[in-house]
């Protein structure tokens, strides 16, 4: 089958939207989805960064939604029809996988990153033959359709917006994940935020629906206005005595904090606002070395990475949806949507911080 899919050539040029060929249906445990929407993260537009690891050309996405119209047998668990949420992909079968832990799965670099399955890689083509990457998180999704390995869908309600729930698989599942399963936060604690975009901003949201106090920081007034309305307390990310403003504002330190900047100035200031056993995570890839000034480990304090917000997609994805329904997890009035041949302008907008989290929407399926 033919169909249209935003295509990245090389690591400097715009992406290009053409026609691309599948060369066969699903293989066994593989669902084939139309795409109804597909997020945009700063992980799609770090491939440009990735020094050739990530290989081209390629259909990037990895945050899509959409609807199953072919499945490679019963064994998927899914039928035609259903409505699903296309999250990363893991091997399942590795030590941390069985763990429940596919984030941290054995593979997720060469998987989601720096290669993909090789299963029947060479399938995938452009229209004059040219054999593009595997696929990209397992999904390949700024596509209008998408070959998916069923582990990493997530069947939903149907009567959700299914064009605006991808970024639900990655960006939003990573802030509200660290907030409700790395930290497992509940009514009373108190929590920073340094970051207030995609990820932060879920990670907001998710920390007030667990009856958290909340201080967000940022440099951006407009995203620090976002994170009021959610509930945080906002800080200007150049405010004087920053540590100790939040330590002031969440009555002795913040029990935990979570960094989606990599910036090692904010790291630090975010371990100085953390009170005793305070707990540090951090979300974004630090390629540098981290300079920790001295004090910021002392009394127990300590600081981890966290992968998709340590989350099993099958089981936090209805979590934030039903939160969603209940009006406590707004994610949709971070969204804005473009058609998938506007994406070069979705990606000068969020490099620039002109948009929160946009999302793609194929040919024929705008509203």
């Amino acid at each position: 089958m033919k169909f249209g899919a935003a295509v990245l050539r090389s690591y400097e040029d715009p992406f290009t939207v053409e026609e691309v060929m599948l060369k066969e249906g699903p293989a066994e445990g593989e669902i084939l989805v139309r795409i109804a929407g597909c997020g945009m993260c700063r992980t799609d537009l770090a491939v440009r960064g990735s020094a050739g690891r990530s290989p081209l050309p390629a259909v990037l996405g990895h945050e899509g939604s959409g609807t199953v119209v072919e499945t490679g047998g019963a064994r998927t668990g899914l039928n035609v029809g259903d409505h699903v949420v296309l999250s990363f992909d893991s091997c399942g079968h590795c030590h941390n996988c069985m763990g429940a832990a596919p984030a941290y799965c054995d593979s997720f670099a060469s998987l989601n990153l720096f290669g993909g399955r090789k299963e029947k890689a060479g399938r995938f083509t452009g229209a004059d033959g040219t054999e593009m990457a595997p696929r990209w998180f397992g999904q390949s999704s700024f596509a209008e359709y998408a070959m998916v390995p069923a582990r990493n869908a997530v069947r939903v309600d149907p009567a959700l917006p299914l064009e605006l729930l991808g970024p639900l698989g990655c960006g939003f599942l990573t802030g509200a994940g660290a907030v409700l399963n790395s930290f497992g936060v509940g009514p009373g604690d108190t929590l920073a935020v340094f970051g207030a975009g995609a990820v932060g901003l879920a990670a907001v949201m998710a920390a007030h629906t667990a009856g958290a106090v909340t201080v967000a920081v940022d440099r951006h007034p407009e995203r620090l206005a976002l994170a009021e309305r959610f509930h945080a307390l906002p800080l200007h990310a150049a405010s004087a005595g920053l540590p100790d403003r939040i330590r002031r504002l969440t009555g002795g330190g913040a029990r935990y904090a979570l960094d989606t900047t990599g910036s090692a100035k904010l790291i630090n200031d975010a371990l100085r606002s953390l009170r005793p056993n305070g707990h540090l995570g951090l979300v974004a890839r630090i390629h540098t070395a981290l300079p920790l000034e001295p004090g910021t480990l002392d009394r127990g304090r300590r600081i981890s990475h966290i992968c998709e917000g340590d989350a099993v997609p099958g089981l936090l994805i209805p979590r934030l949806t039903a939160l969603w329904q209940a009006e406590r997890f707004p994610f949709d009035r971070l969204i804005r949507t473009y058609p998938l041949a506007g994406i070069n302008e979705a990606e000068r907008d969020c490099e620039t911080g002109r948009v929160v989290k946009p999302v793609l929407i194929p040919e024929g399926r705008e509203r």
